[in-house]
Protein backbone atom coordinates (compact mmCIF):
# COMPACT_ATOMS: atom_id res chain seq x y z
CA UNK A 1 0.00 0.00 0.00
CA UNK A 2 1.56 3.30 -1.13
CA UNK A 3 -0.32 5.56 1.31
CA UNK A 4 1.94 5.93 4.42
CA UNK A 5 -0.93 6.75 6.76
CA UNK A 6 -2.96 3.72 5.75
CA UNK A 7 0.11 1.49 5.89
CA UNK A 8 0.80 2.72 9.41
CA UNK A 9 -2.77 1.78 10.44
CA UNK A 10 -2.25 -1.73 9.09
CA UNK A 11 1.01 -2.10 11.02
CA UNK A 12 -0.61 -0.79 14.21
CA UNK A 13 -3.42 -3.33 13.95
CA UNK A 14 -1.07 -6.25 13.40
CA UNK A 15 1.07 -5.24 16.37
CA UNK A 16 -1.89 -5.22 18.76
CA UNK A 17 -2.88 -1.55 18.51
CA UNK A 18 -6.17 -2.05 16.69
CA UNK A 19 -7.90 0.74 18.64
CA UNK A 20 -5.21 3.22 17.59
CA UNK A 21 -5.49 2.11 13.97
CA UNK A 22 -9.28 2.53 14.02
CA UNK A 23 -9.01 5.95 15.68
CA UNK A 24 -6.54 7.15 13.05
CA UNK A 25 -8.72 5.89 10.23
CA UNK A 26 -11.83 7.51 11.72
CA UNK A 27 -10.00 10.83 11.75
CA UNK A 28 -8.90 10.31 8.14
CA UNK A 29 -12.48 9.56 7.05
CA UNK A 30 -13.80 12.53 9.00
CA UNK A 31 -11.42 14.82 7.13
CA UNK A 32 -11.85 13.03 3.78
CA UNK A 33 -15.36 11.52 3.80
CA UNK A 34 -15.11 10.41 0.16
CA UNK A 35 -11.83 8.52 0.58
CA UNK A 36 -13.04 5.09 -0.52
CA UNK A 37 -9.72 3.40 0.25
CA UNK A 38 -9.71 4.66 3.84
CA UNK A 39 -13.38 3.76 4.26
CA UNK A 40 -12.79 0.22 3.07
CA UNK A 41 -9.78 -0.22 5.36
CA UNK A 42 -11.67 1.27 8.30
CA UNK A 43 -14.55 -1.13 7.67
CA UNK A 44 -12.16 -4.08 7.60
CA UNK A 45 -10.55 -2.96 10.87
CA UNK A 46 -13.94 -2.55 12.53
CA UNK A 47 -14.86 -6.02 11.33
CA UNK A 48 -11.74 -7.43 13.00
CA UNK A 49 -12.67 -5.61 16.19
CA UNK A 50 -16.19 -7.03 16.27
CA UNK A 51 -18.07 -3.80 15.45
CA UNK A 52 -20.00 -5.47 12.67
CA UNK A 53 -22.70 -2.86 12.03
CA UNK A 54 -20.24 0.00 11.69
CA UNK A 55 -18.01 -2.18 9.53
CA UNK A 56 -20.86 -2.93 7.17
CA UNK A 57 -21.74 0.77 6.93
CA UNK A 58 -18.24 1.90 5.98
CA UNK A 59 -17.60 -0.97 3.58
CA UNK A 60 -20.87 -0.33 1.79
CA UNK A 61 -20.01 3.37 1.55
CA UNK A 62 -16.65 2.51 -0.04
CA UNK A 63 -18.41 0.43 -2.71
CA UNK A 64 -20.88 3.24 -3.39
CA UNK A 65 -18.05 5.73 -3.85
CA UNK A 66 -15.90 3.45 -6.01
CA UNK A 67 -18.19 0.80 -7.52
CA UNK A 68 -15.61 -0.05 -10.18
CA UNK A 69 -12.97 -1.38 -7.73
CA UNK A 70 -13.33 -5.16 -7.08
CA UNK A 71 -11.26 -5.10 -3.87
CA UNK A 72 -13.80 -2.90 -2.10
CA UNK A 73 -16.60 -5.25 -3.11
CA UNK A 74 -14.53 -8.15 -1.83
CA UNK A 75 -14.15 -6.54 1.62
CA UNK A 76 -17.84 -5.65 1.69
CA UNK A 77 -18.83 -9.18 0.72
CA UNK A 78 -16.86 -10.73 3.58
CA UNK A 79 -18.61 -8.38 6.01
CA UNK A 80 -21.99 -9.35 4.56
CA UNK A 81 -21.03 -12.99 5.04
CA UNK A 82 -20.36 -12.40 8.74
CA UNK A 83 -23.91 -11.04 9.02
CA UNK A 84 -25.21 -14.22 7.34
CA UNK A 85 -26.23 -12.19 4.30
CA UNK A 86 -24.85 -14.98 2.15
CA UNK A 87 -26.78 -14.27 -1.03
CA UNK A 88 -25.88 -10.58 -0.95
CA UNK A 89 -22.22 -11.47 -0.45
CA UNK A 90 -22.43 -13.83 -3.42
CA UNK A 91 -23.86 -11.05 -5.57
CA UNK A 92 -21.06 -8.66 -4.61
CA UNK A 93 -18.45 -11.21 -5.64
CA UNK A 94 -20.28 -11.86 -8.90
CA UNK A 95 -20.18 -8.14 -9.60
CA UNK A 96 -16.46 -8.04 -8.76
CA UNK A 97 -15.87 -10.81 -11.30
CA UNK A 98 -17.84 -8.86 -13.92
CA UNK A 99 -15.46 -5.98 -13.32
CA UNK A 100 -12.38 -8.20 -13.42
CA UNK A 101 -12.74 -11.90 -14.37
CA UNK A 102 -9.14 -12.48 -13.23
CA UNK A 103 -9.74 -11.18 -9.68
CA UNK A 104 -8.89 -14.35 -7.75
CA UNK A 105 -10.10 -13.13 -4.37
CA UNK A 106 -13.62 -12.87 -5.75
CA UNK A 107 -13.53 -16.46 -7.04
CA UNK A 108 -12.32 -17.63 -3.64
CA UNK A 109 -15.08 -15.70 -1.88
CA UNK A 110 -17.62 -16.91 -4.37
CA UNK A 111 -16.66 -20.49 -3.56
CA UNK A 112 -17.50 -19.82 0.08
CA UNK A 113 -20.74 -18.00 -0.71
CA UNK A 114 -21.98 -20.68 -3.10
CA UNK A 115 -21.31 -23.27 -0.41
CA UNK A 116 -23.36 -21.30 2.12
CA UNK A 117 -26.17 -20.66 -0.35
CA UNK A 118 -26.54 -24.39 -1.00
CA UNK A 119 -24.98 -24.33 -4.46
CA UNK A 120 -22.06 -26.70 -3.97
CA UNK A 121 -21.53 -27.57 -7.66
CA UNK A 122 -21.07 -23.86 -8.37
CA UNK A 123 -18.82 -23.58 -5.29
CA UNK A 124 -16.60 -26.32 -6.70
CA UNK A 125 -16.52 -24.61 -10.09
CA UNK A 126 -15.58 -21.28 -8.49
CA UNK A 127 -12.84 -23.03 -6.54
CA UNK A 128 -11.49 -24.51 -9.75
CA UNK A 129 -11.48 -21.07 -11.40
CA UNK A 130 -9.55 -19.61 -8.45
CA UNK A 131 -6.96 -22.39 -8.65
CA UNK A 132 -6.62 -21.93 -12.41
CA UNK A 133 -5.84 -18.24 -11.84
CA UNK A 134 -3.55 -18.73 -8.86
CA UNK A 135 -2.56 -22.41 -8.52
CA UNK A 136 -0.09 -21.60 -5.73
CA UNK A 137 -2.54 -19.74 -3.50
CA UNK A 138 -3.42 -21.84 -0.42
CA UNK A 139 -6.76 -20.08 0.07
CA UNK A 140 -7.98 -21.13 -3.35
CA UNK A 141 -7.24 -24.80 -2.73
CA UNK A 142 -8.57 -24.70 0.84
CA UNK A 143 -12.00 -23.45 -0.20
CA UNK A 144 -12.15 -25.81 -3.16
CA UNK A 145 -11.40 -28.74 -0.84
CA UNK A 146 -14.03 -27.54 1.63
CA UNK A 147 -16.69 -27.42 -1.10
CA UNK A 148 -15.79 -30.95 -2.17
CA UNK A 149 -15.93 -32.23 1.41
CA UNK A 150 -19.34 -30.66 1.96
CA UNK A 151 -20.91 -32.95 -0.62
CA UNK A 152 -19.01 -36.00 0.57
CA UNK A 153 -16.05 -35.92 -1.82
CA UNK A 154 -13.57 -35.77 1.04
CA UNK A 155 -10.92 -37.84 -0.72
CA UNK A 156 -10.76 -35.42 -3.66
CA UNK A 157 -10.40 -32.50 -1.28
CA UNK A 158 -7.52 -34.23 0.49
CA UNK A 159 -5.82 -34.96 -2.84
CA UNK A 160 -6.09 -31.32 -3.93
CA UNK A 161 -4.44 -30.09 -0.74
CA UNK A 162 -1.75 -32.77 -0.77
CA UNK A 163 -0.89 -31.94 -4.38
CA UNK A 164 -0.25 -28.30 -3.48
CA UNK A 165 1.75 -29.22 -0.38
CA UNK A 166 3.82 -31.70 -2.39
CA UNK A 167 4.76 -28.84 -4.71
CA UNK A 168 6.48 -27.03 -1.87
CA UNK A 169 3.65 -25.02 -0.29
CA UNK A 170 4.33 -24.48 3.43
CA UNK A 171 1.13 -22.70 4.41
CA UNK A 172 0.27 -23.88 7.93
CA UNK A 173 -3.44 -23.07 7.66
CA UNK A 174 -3.73 -25.22 4.55
CA UNK A 175 -1.90 -28.03 6.33
CA UNK A 176 -4.36 -27.71 9.22
CA UNK A 177 -7.21 -28.02 6.72
CA UNK A 178 -5.66 -31.24 5.46
CA UNK A 179 -5.36 -32.69 8.96
CA UNK A 180 -8.99 -31.87 9.72
CA UNK A 181 -10.18 -33.61 6.55
CA UNK A 182 -8.07 -36.69 7.27
CA UNK A 183 -10.31 -37.53 10.23
CA UNK A 184 -13.13 -38.14 7.76
CA UNK A 185 -10.98 -40.32 5.51
CA UNK A 186 -10.42 -44.06 5.43
CA UNK A 187 -6.68 -43.73 6.05
CA UNK A 188 -5.10 -45.79 8.78
CA UNK A 189 -4.27 -44.56 12.25
CA UNK A 190 -0.56 -44.72 11.47
CA UNK A 191 -0.96 -42.75 8.24
CA UNK A 192 -2.93 -40.00 9.96
CA UNK A 193 -0.44 -39.89 12.82
CA UNK A 194 2.43 -39.55 10.32
CA UNK A 195 0.67 -36.64 8.64
CA UNK A 196 0.30 -34.90 12.00
CA UNK A 197 3.96 -35.47 12.87
CA UNK A 198 4.90 -33.94 9.51
CA UNK A 199 3.19 -30.69 10.51
CA UNK A 200 6.52 -29.76 12.10
CA UNK A 201 8.02 -29.54 8.61
CA UNK A 202 5.82 -26.55 7.71
CA UNK A 203 5.88 -25.07 11.21
CA UNK A 204 9.54 -24.48 12.09
CA UNK A 205 10.03 -23.66 15.75
CA UNK A 206 12.68 -21.89 17.78
CA UNK A 207 11.65 -22.50 21.40
CA UNK A 208 12.66 -19.75 23.79
CA UNK A 209 10.38 -20.47 26.74
CA UNK A 210 10.31 -18.08 29.70
CA UNK A 211 11.65 -19.34 33.01
CA UNK A 212 9.40 -17.99 35.77
CA UNK A 213 9.95 -18.52 39.46
CA UNK A 214 10.04 -22.28 40.03
CA UNK A 215 7.84 -22.32 43.11
CA UNK A 216 5.52 -25.36 43.13
CA UNK A 217 3.13 -23.78 45.65
CA UNK A 218 2.59 -20.30 44.27
CA UNK A 219 -0.52 -19.08 42.49
CA UNK A 220 -0.54 -20.30 38.89
CA UNK A 221 -1.26 -18.06 35.94
CA UNK A 222 -3.15 -20.28 33.49
CA UNK A 223 -3.71 -19.06 29.96
CA UNK A 224 -6.56 -20.22 27.73
CA UNK A 225 -5.97 -19.77 23.99
CA UNK A 226 -9.06 -20.48 21.90
CA UNK A 227 -11.11 -19.24 19.00
CA UNK A 228 -14.22 -21.11 20.16
CA UNK A 229 -15.36 -19.50 23.41
CA UNK A 230 -18.46 -18.09 21.72
CA UNK A 231 -21.53 -19.96 20.44
CA UNK A 232 -19.53 -23.02 19.43
CA UNK A 233 -19.50 -26.68 20.43
CA UNK A 234 -16.24 -26.24 22.38
CA UNK A 235 -18.02 -23.79 24.68
CA UNK A 236 -20.18 -26.62 26.05
CA UNK A 237 -17.02 -28.29 27.37
CA UNK A 238 -14.79 -25.33 28.28
CA UNK A 239 -17.29 -23.90 30.77
CA UNK A 240 -16.57 -26.60 33.35
CA UNK A 241 -12.86 -25.80 33.20
CA UNK A 242 -13.39 -22.11 33.92
CA UNK A 243 -16.45 -22.07 36.16
CA UNK A 244 -14.77 -23.85 39.05
CA UNK A 245 -11.22 -22.54 38.84
CA UNK A 246 -9.26 -23.09 42.02
CA UNK A 247 -8.34 -20.27 44.44
CA UNK A 248 -4.64 -20.85 43.76
CA UNK A 249 -5.01 -20.15 40.03
CA UNK A 250 -5.70 -17.17 37.79
CA UNK A 251 -7.35 -17.71 34.39
CA UNK A 252 -6.29 -15.41 31.54
CA UNK A 253 -8.10 -15.85 28.23
CA UNK A 254 -6.66 -15.09 24.79
CA UNK A 255 -9.64 -15.25 22.44
CA UNK A 256 -8.53 -15.71 18.82
CA UNK A 257 -11.94 -15.32 17.19
CA UNK A 258 -13.43 -12.03 16.04
CA UNK A 259 -15.00 -10.46 19.17
CA UNK A 260 -18.68 -11.34 19.61
CA UNK A 261 -19.86 -8.56 21.91
CA UNK A 262 -23.46 -9.74 22.19
CA UNK A 263 -22.86 -13.48 22.30
CA UNK A 264 -24.12 -15.05 25.56
CA UNK A 265 -21.41 -17.71 25.63
CA UNK A 266 -18.70 -15.08 25.19
CA UNK A 267 -20.07 -12.99 28.02
CA UNK A 268 -20.32 -16.02 30.27
CA UNK A 269 -16.71 -16.99 29.63
CA UNK A 270 -15.62 -13.40 30.16
CA UNK A 271 -17.32 -13.32 33.54
CA UNK A 272 -15.41 -16.44 34.57
CA UNK A 273 -11.97 -15.17 33.52
CA UNK A 274 -9.59 -13.05 35.58
CA UNK A 275 -8.50 -11.30 32.38
CA UNK A 276 -9.64 -11.42 28.75
CA UNK A 277 -7.75 -10.40 25.62
CA UNK A 278 -9.21 -10.35 22.11
CA UNK A 279 -6.25 -11.38 19.94
CA UNK A 280 -7.76 -12.08 16.52
CA UNK A 281 -6.18 -8.92 15.11
CA UNK A 282 -2.70 -9.70 16.48
CA UNK A 283 -0.01 -11.27 14.37
CA UNK A 284 1.97 -14.20 15.78
CA UNK A 285 4.78 -12.07 17.16
CA UNK A 286 2.40 -9.75 18.99
CA UNK A 287 0.42 -12.66 20.43
CA UNK A 288 3.61 -14.33 21.62
CA UNK A 289 4.65 -11.07 23.29
CA UNK A 290 1.25 -10.67 24.97
CA UNK A 291 1.33 -14.19 26.40
CA UNK A 292 4.81 -13.54 27.80
CA UNK A 293 3.74 -10.16 29.16
CA UNK A 294 0.94 -11.86 31.07
CA UNK A 295 3.49 -14.21 32.68
CA UNK A 296 1.59 -17.37 31.79
CA UNK A 297 2.86 -20.47 33.58
CA UNK A 298 0.66 -23.01 31.78
CA UNK A 299 -0.97 -22.24 28.43
CA UNK A 300 -3.91 -24.41 27.39
CA UNK A 301 -4.76 -24.22 23.70
CA UNK A 302 -8.25 -25.46 22.87
CA UNK A 303 -8.27 -25.35 19.06
CA UNK A 304 -5.70 -27.76 17.67
CA UNK A 305 -6.02 -27.58 13.89
CA UNK A 306 -9.58 -26.22 13.84
CA UNK A 307 -10.45 -23.03 12.02
CA UNK A 308 -9.47 -20.29 14.49
CA UNK A 309 -6.26 -21.93 15.69
CA UNK A 310 -3.12 -19.91 16.44
CA UNK A 311 -0.63 -22.76 16.56
CA UNK A 312 2.05 -20.75 14.75
CA UNK A 313 1.99 -18.18 17.54
CA UNK A 314 3.42 -20.92 19.76
CA UNK A 315 6.55 -21.45 17.65
CA UNK A 316 8.81 -19.70 20.16
CA UNK A 317 7.05 -21.38 23.13
CA UNK A 318 5.68 -18.34 24.97
CA UNK A 319 4.85 -20.33 28.13
CA UNK A 320 6.90 -22.88 30.09
CA UNK A 321 4.19 -25.53 29.72
CA UNK A 322 1.74 -25.76 26.82
CA UNK A 323 -1.16 -28.22 26.76
CA UNK A 324 -3.60 -29.07 23.95
CA UNK A 325 -7.09 -29.88 25.21
CA UNK A 326 -10.79 -30.30 24.39
CA UNK A 327 -11.13 -28.91 20.87
CA UNK A 328 -9.18 -31.32 18.65
CA UNK A 329 -9.36 -35.13 18.43
CA UNK A 330 -5.72 -35.86 17.67
CA UNK A 331 -2.13 -34.92 18.31
CA UNK A 332 -1.25 -31.45 17.03
CA UNK A 333 2.23 -32.37 15.81
CA UNK A 334 3.49 -29.02 17.11
CA UNK A 335 6.94 -29.43 18.69
CA UNK A 336 6.32 -26.79 21.38
CA UNK A 337 3.18 -28.37 22.82
CA UNK A 338 4.18 -30.49 25.79
CA UNK A 339 1.02 -32.36 26.75
CA UNK A 340 -2.30 -33.43 25.30
CA UNK A 341 -5.42 -34.00 27.41
CA UNK A 342 -6.93 -37.48 26.92
CA UNK A 343 -8.34 -40.30 29.03
CA UNK A 344 -7.76 -44.03 29.28
CA UNK A 345 -10.59 -44.84 26.86
CA UNK A 346 -9.76 -42.35 24.10
CA UNK A 347 -6.03 -43.03 24.32
CA UNK A 348 -5.32 -46.27 26.21
CA UNK A 349 -1.81 -47.28 27.25
CA UNK A 350 0.14 -48.22 24.15
CA UNK A 351 -1.14 -45.34 22.00
CA UNK A 352 1.63 -42.94 23.02
CA UNK A 353 3.51 -43.46 19.76
CA UNK A 354 0.67 -41.80 17.85
CA UNK A 355 1.27 -38.45 19.54
CA UNK A 356 4.04 -35.87 19.56
CA UNK A 357 2.92 -34.62 22.98
CA UNK A 358 3.04 -36.50 26.27
CA UNK A 359 -0.40 -37.85 27.12
CA UNK A 360 -2.05 -36.30 30.15
CA UNK A 361 -4.85 -38.70 31.11
CA UNK A 362 -7.79 -37.31 33.04
CA UNK A 363 -10.02 -39.88 34.72
CA UNK A 364 -12.70 -40.93 34.13
CA UNK A 365 -13.30 -38.68 31.08
CA UNK A 366 -11.33 -35.98 29.30
CA UNK A 367 -14.50 -33.91 28.81
CA UNK A 368 -17.29 -32.49 30.96
CA UNK A 369 -20.49 -31.38 29.26
CA UNK A 370 -22.53 -28.31 30.17
CA UNK A 371 -26.01 -28.57 28.61
CA UNK A 372 -27.73 -25.61 27.03
CA UNK A 373 -29.85 -24.13 29.86
CA UNK A 374 -32.91 -23.62 27.64
CA UNK A 375 -33.00 -27.17 26.28
CA UNK A 376 -36.51 -28.47 25.52
CA UNK A 377 -37.86 -31.28 27.67
CA UNK A 378 -37.11 -34.79 26.34
CA UNK A 379 -40.00 -36.43 24.52
CA UNK A 380 -40.61 -39.78 22.83
CA UNK A 381 -41.74 -40.08 19.21
CA UNK A 382 -45.50 -40.27 18.76
CA UNK A 383 -47.06 -43.67 19.52
CA UNK A 384 -47.07 -45.92 16.48
CA UNK A 385 -44.00 -44.25 14.95
CA UNK A 386 -41.70 -46.86 13.39
CA UNK A 387 -38.45 -47.37 15.24
CA UNK A 388 -36.37 -44.40 14.12
CA UNK A 389 -32.61 -44.25 14.39
CA UNK A 390 -30.86 -40.92 13.98
CA UNK A 391 -27.54 -39.20 13.43
CA UNK A 392 -27.11 -35.44 13.56
CA UNK A 393 -23.37 -35.51 12.81
CA UNK A 394 -21.92 -33.59 9.88
CA UNK A 395 -22.12 -35.40 6.55
CA UNK A 396 -18.34 -35.72 6.28
CA UNK A 397 -18.36 -38.11 9.24
CA UNK A 398 -20.65 -40.58 7.46
CA UNK A 399 -17.93 -42.90 6.20
CA UNK A 400 -18.30 -46.15 4.28
CA UNK A 401 -17.73 -48.03 7.54
CA UNK A 402 -20.49 -46.02 9.18
CA UNK A 403 -22.96 -46.79 6.42
CA UNK A 404 -22.05 -50.46 6.73
CA UNK A 405 -22.82 -50.44 10.45
CA UNK A 406 -26.14 -48.69 9.94
CA UNK A 407 -27.13 -50.96 7.04
CA UNK A 408 -26.73 -54.04 9.24
CA UNK A 409 -29.03 -52.55 11.88
CA UNK A 410 -31.68 -51.52 9.35
CA UNK A 411 -31.55 -54.98 7.77
CA UNK A 412 -32.38 -56.69 11.07
CA UNK A 413 -35.24 -54.23 11.66
CA UNK A 414 -36.84 -53.97 8.20
CA UNK A 415 -39.56 -51.50 9.27
CA UNK A 416 -37.18 -49.08 10.97
CA UNK A 417 -36.15 -45.71 9.61
CA UNK A 418 -33.07 -43.48 9.69
CA UNK A 419 -33.28 -39.76 10.41
CA UNK A 420 -30.29 -37.68 9.27
CA UNK A 421 -29.68 -34.01 9.92
CA UNK A 422 -26.76 -31.74 9.10
CA UNK A 423 -26.14 -28.36 7.54
CA UNK A 424 -25.19 -29.86 4.18
CA UNK A 425 -28.53 -31.67 3.90
CA UNK A 426 -30.00 -28.39 2.64
CA UNK A 427 -27.72 -28.51 -0.39
CA UNK A 428 -29.39 -30.52 -3.20
CA UNK A 429 -26.05 -31.78 -4.53
CA UNK A 430 -24.82 -32.91 -1.11
CA UNK A 431 -28.16 -34.50 -0.37
CA UNK A 432 -28.21 -36.34 -3.71
CA UNK A 433 -24.68 -37.65 -3.31
CA UNK A 434 -25.34 -38.92 0.21
CA UNK A 435 -28.57 -40.54 -0.91
CA UNK A 436 -26.69 -42.21 -3.75
CA UNK A 437 -24.20 -43.68 -1.29
CA UNK A 438 -26.98 -45.14 0.85
CA UNK A 439 -28.80 -46.62 -2.13
CA UNK A 440 -25.53 -48.14 -3.36
CA UNK A 441 -25.24 -49.77 0.08
CA UNK A 442 -28.70 -51.32 -0.37
CA UNK A 443 -30.51 -48.91 1.94
CA UNK A 444 -33.72 -47.80 0.26
CA UNK A 445 -34.24 -44.07 -0.07
CA UNK A 446 -37.77 -44.53 1.27
CA UNK A 447 -36.31 -45.42 4.68
CA UNK A 448 -34.37 -42.17 5.00
CA UNK A 449 -35.48 -38.82 6.35
CA UNK A 450 -33.01 -36.01 5.63
CA UNK A 451 -33.50 -32.79 7.53
CA UNK A 452 -32.08 -29.34 6.88
CA UNK A 453 -29.94 -27.40 9.32
CA UNK A 454 -31.81 -25.81 12.26
CA UNK A 455 -30.97 -22.16 12.82
CA UNK A 456 -32.21 -22.22 16.41
CA UNK A 457 -30.68 -24.55 19.00
CA UNK A 458 -34.09 -25.20 20.58
CA UNK A 459 -35.44 -26.52 17.27
CA UNK A 460 -32.32 -28.63 16.77
CA UNK A 461 -32.60 -30.30 20.17
CA UNK A 462 -36.33 -30.76 19.80
CA UNK A 463 -35.74 -32.92 16.71
CA UNK A 464 -34.48 -35.69 18.99
CA UNK A 465 -38.13 -36.25 19.91
CA UNK A 466 -38.54 -37.77 16.44
CA UNK A 467 -35.97 -40.50 17.09
CA UNK A 468 -35.77 -43.51 19.41
CA UNK A 469 -32.04 -44.27 19.23
CA UNK A 470 -28.93 -42.45 18.00
CA UNK A 471 -26.33 -44.31 15.92
CA UNK A 472 -22.82 -42.90 16.10
CA UNK A 473 -20.39 -42.37 13.22
CA UNK A 474 -16.93 -43.92 12.88
CA UNK A 475 -13.97 -43.41 12.66
CA UNK A 476 -14.91 -39.82 13.50
CA UNK A 477 -17.38 -39.91 16.37
CA UNK A 478 -19.78 -37.27 17.45
CA UNK A 479 -18.88 -35.26 20.54
CA UNK A 480 -21.36 -32.44 21.09
CA UNK A 481 -23.99 -34.42 19.18
CA UNK A 482 -23.39 -37.45 21.40
CA UNK A 483 -23.89 -35.37 24.54
CA UNK A 484 -26.93 -33.60 23.09
CA UNK A 485 -28.59 -36.91 22.26
CA UNK A 486 -27.97 -38.22 25.78
CA UNK A 487 -29.26 -34.99 27.31
CA UNK A 488 -32.46 -35.33 25.27
CA UNK A 489 -32.88 -38.88 26.61
CA UNK A 490 -31.78 -40.67 23.44
CA UNK A 491 -29.37 -43.62 23.90
CA UNK A 492 -26.28 -43.49 21.69
CA UNK A 493 -24.91 -46.72 20.22
CA UNK A 494 -21.21 -46.45 19.38
CA UNK A 495 -18.35 -48.73 18.43
CA UNK A 496 -14.92 -48.67 20.06
CA UNK A 497 -12.48 -47.76 17.29
CA UNK A 498 -8.72 -47.72 16.87
CA UNK A 499 -8.00 -44.00 17.38
CA UNK A 500 -8.97 -41.07 19.59
CA UNK A 501 -11.59 -39.73 17.19
CA UNK A 502 -13.18 -43.19 17.05
CA UNK A 503 -13.30 -43.61 20.84
CA UNK A 504 -14.62 -40.26 22.08
CA UNK A 505 -18.25 -41.37 22.14
CA UNK A 506 -17.26 -44.48 24.09
CA UNK A 507 -15.65 -42.23 26.69
CA UNK A 508 -18.71 -39.96 26.87
CA UNK A 509 -21.22 -42.81 27.01
CA UNK A 510 -19.17 -44.55 29.68
CA UNK A 511 -18.98 -41.35 31.75
CA UNK A 512 -22.75 -41.05 31.39
CA UNK A 513 -23.09 -44.45 33.07
CA UNK A 514 -24.04 -46.58 30.05
CA UNK A 515 -21.04 -48.65 28.96
CA UNK A 516 -23.51 -51.28 27.73
CA UNK A 517 -24.07 -49.11 24.63
CA UNK A 518 -20.43 -49.45 23.54
CA UNK A 519 -19.84 -52.14 20.90
CA UNK A 520 -16.54 -53.91 20.35
CA UNK A 521 -17.46 -55.30 16.93
CA UNK A 522 -19.93 -54.61 14.09
CA UNK A 523 -21.99 -57.61 15.20
CA UNK A 524 -22.23 -56.23 18.74
CA UNK A 525 -23.19 -52.81 17.36
CA UNK A 526 -26.15 -54.42 15.60
CA UNK A 527 -27.07 -56.45 18.69
CA UNK A 528 -27.07 -53.41 21.00
CA UNK A 529 -29.15 -51.30 18.62
CA UNK A 530 -31.60 -54.14 18.05
CA UNK A 531 -31.97 -54.86 21.75
CA UNK A 532 -32.78 -51.22 22.48
CA UNK A 533 -35.25 -51.05 19.58
CA UNK A 534 -37.11 -54.09 20.92
CA UNK A 535 -37.65 -52.55 24.36
CA UNK A 536 -39.82 -49.46 23.92
CA UNK A 537 -40.65 -49.38 27.63
CA UNK A 538 -36.95 -49.07 28.43
CA UNK A 539 -36.57 -46.31 25.85
CA UNK A 540 -39.48 -44.42 27.39
CA UNK A 541 -37.94 -44.80 30.84
CA UNK A 542 -34.64 -43.44 29.58
CA UNK A 543 -36.39 -40.50 27.96
CA UNK A 544 -37.90 -39.62 31.33
CA UNK A 545 -35.03 -40.36 33.70
CA UNK A 546 -31.76 -39.94 31.81
CA UNK A 547 -31.31 -36.26 32.63
CA UNK A 548 -31.34 -36.99 36.35
CA UNK A 549 -28.84 -39.78 35.77
CA UNK A 550 -26.58 -37.48 33.76
CA UNK A 551 -26.63 -34.77 36.41
CA UNK A 552 -25.29 -37.34 38.88
CA UNK A 553 -22.69 -38.69 36.46
CA UNK A 554 -19.07 -37.67 35.80
CA UNK A 555 -20.14 -36.38 32.38
CA UNK A 556 -21.88 -33.39 33.99
CA UNK A 557 -20.05 -33.10 37.31
CA UNK A 558 -18.26 -29.86 36.50
CA UNK A 559 -17.00 -29.28 40.03
CA UNK A 560 -15.24 -32.66 40.27
CA UNK A 561 -13.95 -32.29 36.71
CA UNK A 562 -12.46 -28.85 37.35
CA UNK A 563 -10.84 -29.96 40.59
CA UNK A 564 -9.35 -32.99 38.83
CA UNK A 565 -8.18 -30.83 35.92
CA UNK A 566 -6.53 -28.21 38.12
CA UNK A 567 -4.88 -30.86 40.29
CA UNK A 568 -3.40 -32.32 37.12
CA UNK A 569 -2.13 -28.89 36.11
CA UNK A 570 -0.60 -28.41 39.53
CA UNK A 571 1.17 -31.76 39.18
CA UNK A 572 2.58 -30.76 35.79
CA UNK A 573 3.76 -27.49 37.32
CA UNK A 574 5.42 -29.24 40.25
CA UNK A 575 7.27 -31.48 37.81
CA UNK A 576 8.45 -28.44 35.87
CA UNK A 577 9.62 -26.74 39.04
CA UNK A 578 11.56 -29.81 40.08
CA UNK A 579 13.32 -29.85 36.71
CA UNK A 580 14.15 -26.13 36.87
CA UNK A 581 15.17 -25.75 40.49
CA UNK A 582 18.87 -25.04 40.93
CA UNK A 583 20.45 -27.84 42.91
Amino acid sequence: MSDPQLQQAIEQAESGQLDLAIAALRMRVRLRPKDAQALSLLGSMLQRGGDFQQALHHLQRAVELAPHIPAYRNNYAFSLLSHLHNAQARDQWLKAIELDPTYTFAWIGLSIAYTLTKQCPLAIEAGQRAIALQPEWPGATANYAAALARIGRVGEGIEAIEQLLAGGCTDTKLYSNLLMLLHCSERTTEQIAASHRAFASVCPTQPQPPTPLADPLRTLRIGILSGDLADHSVAFFSQALMRHRQPDARMIVFSSSVPMKHDAFTQQHKSQADAWFDVAALDDRALDALIRQQRIDILIELSGHTEANRLTALNAKPAPIIISAIGYPNTTGHPCIDFRLVDSITDPPGSEHLCTEKLMRLHPCLLCYTPWPESPAPAMPAPGTPITFCSFNVTGKISANTIGLWRAVLKVLPHSRLLLKSQSMSDPAARAMLLERFVAADIAASRLDMIDYSQKRHDHLNLYSRAHISLDTTPYNGTTTTCEALWQGVPVVCILGDRHSARVSASLVSAAGHPEWIARSPEEFTAIATHLANHLDRLAELRTNMRAQLRASPLLDSSAYAQNFHQTLRLRWSEWCEQHTTK
